[in-house]
Protein backbone atom coordinates (compact mmCIF):
# COMPACT_ATOMS: atom_id res chain seq x y z
CA UNK A 1 0.00 0.00 0.00
CA UNK A 2 1.29 3.35 -1.16
CA UNK A 3 2.36 5.60 2.21
CA UNK A 4 -0.10 8.51 3.24
CA UNK A 5 0.95 11.39 1.36
CA UNK A 6 1.12 14.71 4.68
CA UNK A 7 1.26 18.20 3.56
CA UNK A 8 3.62 20.59 4.89
CA UNK A 9 3.29 24.54 4.11
CA UNK A 10 6.28 26.39 5.27
CA UNK A 11 9.53 24.80 4.99
CA UNK A 12 11.58 26.95 7.34
CA UNK A 13 13.62 25.75 10.08
CA UNK A 14 10.78 24.01 11.80
CA UNK A 15 8.71 23.10 8.83
CA UNK A 16 12.18 21.23 6.97
CA UNK A 17 12.96 19.56 10.84
CA UNK A 18 9.07 18.25 10.91
CA UNK A 19 9.18 17.20 7.04
CA UNK A 20 12.65 15.22 7.39
CA UNK A 21 10.97 13.37 10.30
CA UNK A 22 7.75 11.94 8.18
CA UNK A 23 9.98 11.25 5.53
CA UNK A 24 12.49 9.39 7.51
CA UNK A 25 9.27 7.58 9.41
CA UNK A 26 7.94 6.33 5.77
CA UNK A 27 5.58 8.84 4.83
CA UNK A 28 4.80 10.58 1.66
CA UNK A 29 5.40 14.64 2.41
CA UNK A 30 4.04 17.21 -0.23
CA UNK A 31 5.18 20.36 0.49
CA UNK A 32 4.99 23.98 -0.49
CA UNK A 33 6.85 27.56 0.69
CA UNK A 34 7.08 30.98 -0.72
CA UNK A 35 10.80 30.19 -1.20
CA UNK A 36 10.86 27.50 -4.24
CA UNK A 37 14.60 26.75 -2.70
CA UNK A 38 13.29 25.36 0.62
CA UNK A 39 10.91 23.07 -0.65
CA UNK A 40 13.63 22.24 -2.81
CA UNK A 41 15.74 20.97 -0.04
CA UNK A 42 13.24 18.85 0.98
CA UNK A 43 12.63 17.21 -2.36
CA UNK A 44 16.36 15.89 -2.01
CA UNK A 45 15.14 13.82 0.42
CA UNK A 46 12.12 12.52 -1.26
CA UNK A 47 9.18 15.06 -0.84
CA UNK A 48 7.03 16.40 -3.86
CA UNK A 49 7.34 19.82 -4.15
CA UNK A 50 3.95 22.35 -5.37
CA UNK A 51 3.71 26.12 -6.11
CA UNK A 52 0.44 26.58 -4.12
CA UNK A 53 -1.20 25.73 -0.88
CA UNK A 54 -4.29 24.62 -3.20
CA UNK A 55 -2.28 22.19 -4.69
CA UNK A 56 -1.15 20.60 -1.59
CA UNK A 57 -4.59 20.42 -0.52
CA UNK A 58 -5.36 18.45 -3.65
CA UNK A 59 -3.07 15.55 -2.97
CA UNK A 60 -3.34 15.27 0.92
CA UNK A 61 -6.06 14.91 3.71
CA UNK A 62 -3.74 16.15 6.18
CA UNK A 63 -2.02 19.16 6.26
CA UNK A 64 0.45 20.65 8.76
CA UNK A 65 1.56 24.60 8.81
CA UNK A 66 4.48 25.97 10.14
CA UNK A 67 4.48 29.60 9.81
CA UNK A 68 5.02 33.13 10.78
CA UNK A 69 1.76 34.79 11.97
CA UNK A 70 -1.78 33.74 12.33
CA UNK A 71 -2.22 36.51 9.66
CA UNK A 72 -0.02 33.85 7.37
CA UNK A 73 -1.86 31.42 8.23
CA UNK A 74 -5.51 32.46 7.19
CA UNK A 75 -3.98 33.29 4.15
CA UNK A 76 -3.10 30.40 3.46
CA UNK A 77 -6.15 28.78 4.65
CA UNK A 78 -8.63 31.13 2.68
CA UNK A 79 -6.51 32.91 0.44
CA UNK A 80 -6.36 33.16 -3.37
CA UNK A 81 -4.59 29.38 -4.38
CA UNK A 82 -5.51 28.79 -0.51
CA UNK A 83 -6.18 25.24 1.04
CA UNK A 84 -9.79 26.22 0.98
CA UNK A 85 -10.16 26.78 -2.82
CA UNK A 86 -8.60 23.18 -3.57
CA UNK A 87 -10.99 20.82 -5.10
CA UNK A 88 -10.60 18.53 -2.54
CA UNK A 89 -9.96 19.87 0.90
CA UNK A 90 -8.07 18.36 3.91
CA UNK A 91 -9.83 17.20 6.20
CA UNK A 92 -7.29 17.98 9.51
CA UNK A 93 -5.00 20.79 9.90
CA UNK A 94 -2.49 20.91 12.45
CA UNK A 95 -0.65 24.07 12.56
CA UNK A 96 2.34 24.14 14.37
CA UNK A 97 2.21 28.53 14.07
CA UNK A 98 3.27 30.26 17.32
CA UNK A 99 0.05 32.95 16.55
CA UNK A 100 -2.58 35.24 18.67
CA UNK A 101 -4.76 33.00 20.50
CA UNK A 102 -8.45 35.06 19.72
CA UNK A 103 -7.05 34.80 15.96
CA UNK A 104 -6.71 30.67 16.09
CA UNK A 105 -10.22 30.03 18.02
CA UNK A 106 -11.37 32.46 15.37
CA UNK A 107 -9.96 30.86 12.61
CA UNK A 108 -10.78 26.86 14.20
CA UNK A 109 -14.40 27.71 13.85
CA UNK A 110 -14.11 28.82 10.53
CA UNK A 111 -12.08 26.07 9.52
CA UNK A 112 -15.00 23.35 11.33
CA UNK A 113 -17.73 25.33 9.95
CA UNK A 114 -15.87 24.67 6.18
CA UNK A 115 -15.58 20.59 7.33
CA UNK A 116 -11.98 20.82 8.86
CA UNK A 117 -10.64 19.71 11.52
CA UNK A 118 -7.94 22.13 12.93
CA UNK A 119 -4.99 21.47 15.94
CA UNK A 120 -2.99 24.52 17.27
CA UNK A 121 -0.40 22.61 17.78
CA UNK A 122 3.04 24.99 19.02
CA UNK A 123 6.16 23.65 19.57
CA UNK A 124 8.42 24.38 22.57
CA UNK A 125 12.15 23.36 21.16
CA UNK A 126 14.35 24.91 18.42
CA UNK A 127 14.94 23.10 15.01
CA UNK A 128 17.77 21.35 16.54
CA UNK A 129 15.93 19.63 18.98
CA UNK A 130 13.14 19.16 17.08
CA UNK A 131 15.38 17.28 14.27
CA UNK A 132 16.14 14.58 17.29
CA UNK A 133 12.42 14.55 18.41
CA UNK A 134 13.55 16.90 21.82
CA UNK A 135 10.32 19.02 21.54
CA UNK A 136 7.65 19.45 23.36
CA UNK A 137 4.11 19.68 21.78
CA UNK A 138 1.08 21.36 23.27
CA UNK A 139 -2.01 21.37 21.61
CA UNK A 140 -5.54 22.62 21.41
CA UNK A 141 -8.38 21.32 19.49
CA UNK A 142 -10.35 18.11 19.76
CA UNK A 143 -10.11 15.20 21.43
CA UNK A 144 -11.24 13.02 18.68
CA UNK A 145 -9.28 15.38 15.97
CA UNK A 146 -5.86 14.89 18.69
CA UNK A 147 -6.20 11.04 18.54
CA UNK A 148 -6.82 10.90 14.95
CA UNK A 149 -3.31 12.51 14.22
CA UNK A 150 -1.41 10.60 17.03
CA UNK A 151 0.51 8.90 14.93
CA UNK A 152 2.17 12.31 13.06
CA UNK A 153 2.70 13.62 16.70
CA UNK A 154 4.35 10.45 17.55
CA UNK A 155 6.90 10.85 14.31
CA UNK A 156 7.70 14.37 16.10
CA UNK A 157 8.00 13.66 19.95
CA UNK A 158 7.29 11.24 23.04
CA UNK A 159 6.24 14.96 24.93
CA UNK A 160 2.63 15.39 23.45
CA UNK A 161 0.39 17.38 25.68
CA UNK A 162 -2.93 17.76 24.48
CA UNK A 163 -4.45 20.93 26.74
CA UNK A 164 -7.94 21.42 26.00
CA UNK A 165 -9.95 23.26 22.78
CA UNK A 166 -8.53 25.22 19.87
CA UNK A 167 -6.63 28.09 21.58
CA UNK A 168 -5.14 26.32 23.72
CA UNK A 169 -1.52 25.76 21.97
CA UNK A 170 -1.30 28.78 21.36
CA UNK A 171 -1.72 30.45 24.82
CA UNK A 172 0.15 27.63 26.08
CA UNK A 173 3.04 28.14 24.04
CA UNK A 174 3.25 31.89 24.95
CA UNK A 175 3.64 31.41 28.43
CA UNK A 176 6.37 28.78 27.88
CA UNK A 177 8.05 30.96 25.57
CA UNK A 178 7.81 33.83 28.48
CA UNK A 179 9.89 31.79 30.88
CA UNK A 180 12.37 30.26 27.98
CA UNK A 181 13.24 33.96 26.80
CA UNK A 182 13.93 35.12 30.14
CA UNK A 183 15.83 32.34 31.13
CA UNK A 184 18.00 32.48 28.23
CA UNK A 185 18.51 36.31 28.48
CA UNK A 186 19.00 36.16 32.14
CA UNK A 187 21.75 33.71 31.17
CA UNK A 188 23.06 36.16 28.49
CA UNK A 189 23.18 38.89 31.24
CA UNK A 190 25.15 36.62 33.74
CA UNK A 191 27.56 36.00 31.46
CA UNK A 192 28.31 39.55 30.73
CA UNK A 193 27.86 40.13 34.00
CA UNK A 194 30.97 37.10 35.19
CA UNK A 195 32.80 38.44 31.78
CA UNK A 196 33.00 42.40 32.93
CA UNK A 197 34.28 41.21 36.59
CA UNK A 198 37.13 38.81 34.79
CA UNK A 199 35.67 35.61 35.23
CA UNK A 200 36.78 32.58 33.03
CA UNK A 201 33.38 32.00 30.96
CA UNK A 202 34.06 28.10 30.64
CA UNK A 203 34.43 27.44 34.05
CA UNK A 204 31.60 30.05 34.92
CA UNK A 205 28.86 27.82 32.82
CA UNK A 206 30.51 24.76 34.05
CA UNK A 207 29.37 25.86 37.84
CA UNK A 208 25.78 27.29 36.53
CA UNK A 209 24.91 24.03 35.33
CA UNK A 210 26.12 22.27 38.29
CA UNK A 211 24.03 24.99 40.33
CA UNK A 212 20.29 25.97 41.68
CA UNK A 213 20.80 28.85 39.18
CA UNK A 214 20.81 25.99 36.22
CA UNK A 215 18.13 25.81 33.20
CA UNK A 216 17.82 23.80 29.79
CA UNK A 217 18.80 27.49 28.02
CA UNK A 218 22.44 26.40 29.43
CA UNK A 219 22.18 23.78 27.93
CA UNK A 220 20.80 24.75 24.02
CA UNK A 221 22.36 28.14 24.03
CA UNK A 222 25.52 28.28 26.48
CA UNK A 223 27.90 27.09 23.96
CA UNK A 224 26.75 29.34 21.17
CA UNK A 225 27.08 32.26 24.03
CA UNK A 226 30.38 31.50 24.52
CA UNK A 227 31.56 30.79 20.96
CA UNK A 228 30.09 33.73 19.45
CA UNK A 229 28.16 30.62 16.93
CA UNK A 230 25.23 32.66 16.53
CA UNK A 231 24.05 30.30 13.18
CA UNK A 232 20.00 30.22 13.68
CA UNK A 233 18.12 27.29 15.11
CA UNK A 234 15.74 29.54 16.35
CA UNK A 235 15.66 33.04 15.08
CA UNK A 236 15.92 36.20 17.40
CA UNK A 237 13.44 37.97 15.04
CA UNK A 238 11.02 35.35 15.94
CA UNK A 239 10.91 36.09 19.35
CA UNK A 240 10.76 39.37 19.48
CA UNK A 241 7.60 38.55 17.12
CA UNK A 242 6.77 36.18 20.03
CA UNK A 243 6.67 38.66 23.18
CA UNK A 244 5.31 41.45 21.44
CA UNK A 245 2.37 39.07 21.51
CA UNK A 246 2.78 38.08 25.03
CA UNK A 247 2.69 41.44 26.17
CA UNK A 248 -0.43 41.72 23.55
CA UNK A 249 -2.43 39.37 25.45
CA UNK A 250 -1.19 40.09 28.78
CA UNK A 251 -2.77 43.60 28.02
CA UNK A 252 -5.92 42.47 26.80
CA UNK A 253 -5.83 40.41 30.30
CA UNK A 254 -5.14 42.86 32.32
CA UNK A 255 -1.96 42.08 33.38
CA UNK A 256 1.70 43.81 33.72
CA UNK A 257 4.79 41.75 32.31
CA UNK A 258 7.64 44.21 33.52
CA UNK A 259 10.38 41.49 32.68
CA UNK A 260 8.79 40.92 29.07
CA UNK A 261 8.33 44.34 28.97
CA UNK A 262 12.30 45.08 29.43
CA UNK A 263 13.12 42.06 26.95
CA UNK A 264 10.90 43.19 23.74
CA UNK A 265 13.00 46.57 24.29
CA UNK A 266 16.55 44.89 24.06
CA UNK A 267 15.70 42.69 21.22
CA UNK A 268 13.83 45.14 19.12
CA UNK A 269 17.19 46.87 19.75
CA UNK A 270 18.92 43.77 18.49
CA UNK A 271 17.04 43.34 15.47
CA UNK A 272 17.64 47.58 15.00
CA UNK A 273 21.15 46.59 14.96
CA UNK A 274 20.74 43.77 12.14
CA UNK A 275 21.03 40.98 14.33
CA UNK A 276 17.27 39.68 13.60
CA UNK A 277 18.14 36.60 11.49
CA UNK A 278 20.80 35.17 14.13
CA UNK A 279 20.66 32.66 16.65
CA UNK A 280 18.37 34.08 19.36
CA UNK A 281 21.55 33.77 21.70
CA UNK A 282 22.85 36.48 20.12
CA UNK A 283 20.44 38.38 22.48
CA UNK A 284 24.49 38.17 24.41
CA UNK A 285 25.48 40.74 21.73
CA UNK A 286 23.06 43.70 22.32
CA UNK A 287 23.89 43.12 26.41
CA UNK A 288 27.23 43.89 24.99
CA UNK A 289 26.30 46.90 23.59
CA UNK A 290 27.16 50.06 25.08
CA UNK A 291 24.33 51.60 26.39
CA UNK A 292 22.39 48.59 26.15
CA UNK A 293 19.16 48.49 28.82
Amino acid sequence: MAAEAIGLIGVGLVGSALGAQLLQRGYGLVCCDIDPAKSAALSGLGATAVETPAAVAEHCERVILSLMTTAIVREVAAGADGLLSATGRPAHIIDTTTGDPEDTVALAAELSAAGIAYLDATISGSSAQIRQRGGTFMVGGSAQAFAHNGDLFACFSDRVYHLGPAGSGSRAKLASNLVLGLNRLALAEGLVFAERLGLDLESLLAVLKDSPAYSAAMDSKGRKMLDGDFAPVARLRQHHKDVELILACARKAGQELPLSAAHRELLAAAVAAGDGDLDNAAVIRQLRRPGSG
